[in-house]
């Protein structure tokens, strides 16, 4: 990868260099998902996935009121399969499809293409700028899309806190360097005390800021967001942080711009900033548990009356993979944000 010389950057900037550079970010050159890449997500591991997802989107729906036009808005589709299975399932409910407004929010001008071609319909518009979406209520979904983006890390040391940062001079012996912060100025703008009880904190100021916007837009418009990432809902934050090159786990200062950079998500701190929006509140569980509470297993058992044995066997294979605790099933976190008075808890259920 050719670097600009550069001095110390904070790790988020390092991150978003080598995930989102124009020219040779990881996310900007290649189609990273499937066994091609260096990582499956649940929509290209079996579309059942995307229609527990579209069939959840139905039910929010209706408790809106069943608006007559609404968003549904993905935060980084990938390569834009659980777009293209929410719009063929959503078919069978009418009503709601034809009120349905398909947006697409992704950065990347290759992903885009890619969705482009699996997509293939005049259903779908794609949006760079959130701040541009209309007044329509919106159901936002984000699959993997926030373990995606650039984070800070703090280290607290004895005489204070310290953050993070990548040395870029040399970029074939890029190393970590630390510097001194003021903790306080970051739990000022960020409105809660982010580093009460911990030793490290990871956050993303990115997050942050698009959880503000959707939060406030959907104080104003009505609407939810449906989170799947994998993550964890401890007080204690953990260092998380992790590179993947052809499915396996690298060093974060090595290839970059051919491996993905990511980190867990601490759902507790998304928790704590939500609780600034008075009209608006979150609810929590595994993917194991929604997956199952929307009847994933159910709907498998249907499929599978009518085909042959070896494709009944990988069926389940592939269920078992998202709900499998071992596997994704207690990995991976559902959150849905929503207004306080929507009492909407389908797939949250205990």
């Amino acid at each position: 990868m050719k670097i600009a010389k550069r001095n110390n950057l904070p790790l988020d900037q390092f991150i978003n260099l080598a995930l989102y550079d124009k020219n040779t970010g990881y996310y900007m050159k290649k189609n990273p998902f499937g066994k091609d890449g260096d990582f499956i997500t649940a929509p290209n591991i079996t579309r059942l996935f995307s229609e527990i997802i579209a069939v959840w989107t139905f039910t929010f729906w209706k408790s809106l009121g069943s608006p007559k036009q609404f968003n549904l808005l993905e935060l980084g589709a990938g390569n834009g399969e659980m777009m293209k299975v929410i719009n063929e399932t959503l078919i069978n409910f009418p009503e709601c499809h034809n009120a349905c407004n398909f947006i697409i929010h992704e950065k990347s001008d290759f992903l885009i293409n890619e969705q482009r071609k699996n997509l293939n319909s005049k259903k779908f518009s794609w949006l760079l700028n959130l701040e541009k979406i209309n007044t329509k209520p919106t159901i936002f979904l984000a699959n993997e899309f926030f373990d995606a983006i650039p984070i800070k890390q703090f280290f607290k040391k004895k005489d204070g806190w310290i953050e993070r940062f990548v040395d870029l001079n040399d970029p074939k012996k890029a190393e970590f360097k630390e510097e001194k912060i003021d903790i306080q100025k970051i739990e000022k703008n960020l409105n809660f005390e982010i580093s009460k009880n911990q030793s490290i904190i990871e956050y993303s100021p990115d997050t942050f800021k698009y959880l503000k916007f959707i939060c406030e837009t959907i104080q104003k418009n009505d609407g939810g967001m449906l989170i799947i990432d994998y993550g964890y809902a401890d007080t204690k934050m953990h260092e998380t942080l992790q590179a993947v090159n052809n499915h396996k786990y690298s060093n974060i200062l090595e290839n970059i711009g051919d491996s993905d950079i990511t980190y867990n998500i601490n759902f507790n701190s998304f928790e704590k900033f939500i609780d600034q929006f008075s009209a608006i509140n979150s609810i929590f569980t595994n993917q194991k548990k929604f997956l199952m509470n929307m009847g994933i297993t159910e709907r498998a058992k249907i499929i599978s009356k009518n085909i042959v044995f070896s494709r009944k066997a990988d069926l389940f294979y592939r269920v078992k993979r998202l709900i499998d605790e071992k596997q994704m099933g207690e990995l991976f976190k559902v959150m849905l944000i929503k207004k306080k008075k929507n009492n909407f808890s389908t797939g949250f259920a205990n």
